[in-house]
């Protein structure tokens, strides 16, 4: 069983990738769970037509107990879907909803031996050691991390190469690659792949900004459903192969803030 963590600046398009990558991944007849790490619990929405999933803490709070059958429903291509949730606005640590999530679900049995992959779609940053827990606590060996072009993308995926270093000297946890979710600025996957090449890896996929996303949200699906044979169903489809078949694991060497901004000053300009 690989255990997959997907990382990324807030906003930069992690639970749109990571739903139609796991759902590209579900046509190569993987058997995956999906574990949305976001208070917002919209992880796994295209997956299940769109439907409001039951939170593992709602589902605690309101019941004062869970069951796999209370959290875990079955989206398309038989991917198990389940979401952390978190605690109320305003009331409590949303990292630590993460830490008891994935703990009720080892308990339950959720990680069952004919799993290929479980994907952990984690919010933001990790400046928050809740957040950090799917790296921190061994259970996600491979990171990959979503970026685009843009200064504070490239800024956030940077500092999770620095956590990610910190846990790799610890544990055996190791960045897969970089994949760029395109914000059409100029020269970006130039820029994306020296950035990833800077930190040791590799910009793994290029994922171009087509308005088919858009479409297939709005029809609850992910782009693998709604639009199969479009480039962007193309696109995910090949990341998913790249990610099966990676063999490219590093310790990231994360830059300091000043080589950061010499590399968007050399790639991130129109040529």
């Amino acid at each position: 069983m690989r255990q997959i963590a997907i990382y990324g600046k807030g906003g930069i398009g992690k639970s749109t990738t990571t739903q139609n990558l796991t759902a590209a991944l579900s046509t190569m007849n993987k058997k995956i769970m999906q574990i949305g790490c976001d208070p917002k619990a919209d992880s796994v929405k295209m997956l299940i037509g769109g439907r409001r999933q039951p939170t593992v803490l709602d589902t605690l709070r309101k019941e004062g107990e869970v069951t796999l059958e209370d959290v875990m429903l079955d989206g398309f291509g038989g991917i198990k879907c389940v979401e952390s949730g978190g605690p109320e606005p305003g009331v409590g640590c949303a990292g630590r909803g993460i830490i008891t999530s994935i703990g009720l679900l080892e308990n339950l049995g959720a990680y069952s031996d004919d799993l290929d992959y479980v994907f952990y779609d984690v919010l933001g940053d990790v400046v928050c050691g809740g957040f950090a827990m799917p790296i921190r606590e061994g259970k996600a060996k491979e990171i990959y991390i979503v970026a685009s072009g843009e200064m504070m993308a490239l800024y956030a995926a940077n500092n999770i190469c620095k956590g990610i270093k910190k846990f790799a000297e610890s544990g055996g946890i190791r960045l897969g690659g970089i994949i760029c979710n395109s914000r059409k600025v100029d020269r970006e996957e130039e820029l994306v792949s020296a950035f990833a090449e800077k930190l040791g890896s590799q910009m793994i996929q290029f994922v171009p900004r087509d308005n088919v996303v858009h479409q297939s949200e709005i029809h609850k699906q992910t782009v693998i459903q709604y639009a199969p044979d479009s480039d962007q169903a193309r696109a995910y489809l090949s990341l998913a192969k790249k990610i099966d078949e990676n063999e490219m694991f590093v310790i990231p060497k994360p830059m300091e803030y000043e080589e950061l901004e010499e590399v968007m000053a050399e790639w991130g300009v129109a040529a």
